[in-house]
């Protein structure tokens, strides 16, 4: 489990482009056959990748957790970025199709992941956070949850927002999760760009055309800095900083975020005429 410790807003004008990557992106948490994890230091949130191919693979505890089993003091929500594959918790196999959402509770033992497909392998993203209650595993089938249509073709941002675990949905202690898929012709996301200063908010980019990137805005409204960022690539985006991009193409996205609240709205825009 690699450890990412928290950054402070004063830090970002002076970092280079290679300490920023450092920083705030995970270029490489998907691997065949592999289950790689992160953890970040702000709101403790833990990003796991998990590409079955050749078997299934399962969520082992990671010595850094210092428990027993992944999920003593942790919930999650996956989304599989991949082919049709299955998570298997305590026994009992749920199916994700592609893009579909799978919450895990507090209290889970044994969780592990497996492909329908080795030529077409699931690729299962995990994202979690500590949690102080047990909430029942749930099943969300893609686009099952509350959806929201946002933007204009006019200002090239239209795109669904499909909202999986969140107050009005899926319960969880304190993960928000959904997915977000821009409509053709379309190439920004979540603009006006805002802040939340008690969450922290990650991004799976995923759909990306291997000859695309998305150029990710990151820091403090006043102090923006970027990120070019790949095809199933995460940016760790700190309560303080500002969260948007545009890509050469279109694109979709797995938002997650985890802090002090579940509110979908408790967020401060920043509109684009104020952003420097």
């Amino acid at each position: 489990m690699e450890q990412r410790h928290a950054t402070a807003p004063q830090q970002v004008p002076g970092m280079s482009t290679a300490e920023l990557r450092r920083h705030y992106l995970v270029e490489d948490l998907f691997a065949p056959d592999e289950v790689r994890a992160v953890h970040s230091h702000h709101d403790r949130v833990v990003l796991v990748g998990a590409v079955p191919r050749t078997g299934p693979l399962p969520l082992p505890a990671f010595p850094e957790l210092r428990a027993d089993r992944f999920f003593d003091r942790r919930e999650a929500g996956i989304v599989n970025v991949g082919g049709a594959g299955a998570v298997t918790v305590d026994g009992e196999e749920h199916r994700l199709a592609p893009t579909a959402c799978l919450y895990v509770g507090r209290g889970a033992e044994k969780v592990s992941f497996a492909s329908a497909d080795a030529d077409s392998p699931a690729a299962f993203y995990l994202f979690s956070a500590p949690a102080h209650a047990s909430h029942p595993t749930v099943l969300v089938e893609p686009g099952g949850g509350t959806v929201r249509e946002l933007g204009d073709p006019l200002t090239s941002n239209r795109r669904t927002l499909t909202q999986y675990v969140h107050e009005g949905g899926v319960r969880s202690c304190q993960v928000v999760m959904g997915v977000t898929a821009l409509h053709p012709g379309s190439t920004w996301n979540t603009m006006p760009a805002h802040t939340h200063e008690r969450r922290t908010e990650v991004y799976l980019y995923f759909g990306v055309p291997e000859d695309a990137r998305v150029v990710h805005l990151l820091g403090e409204p006043d102090e923006t800095r970027h990120l070019v960022v790949a095809d199933r690539q995460v940016v760790i985006s700190p309560p303080w900083s500002v969260h948007s991009g545009a890509g050469t193409a279109s694109y979709s996205f797995v938002w997650a975020m985890a802090g002090e609240n579940q509110s979908f709205d408790d967020m401060d825009p920043h509109p684009v005429t104020g952003l420097r």
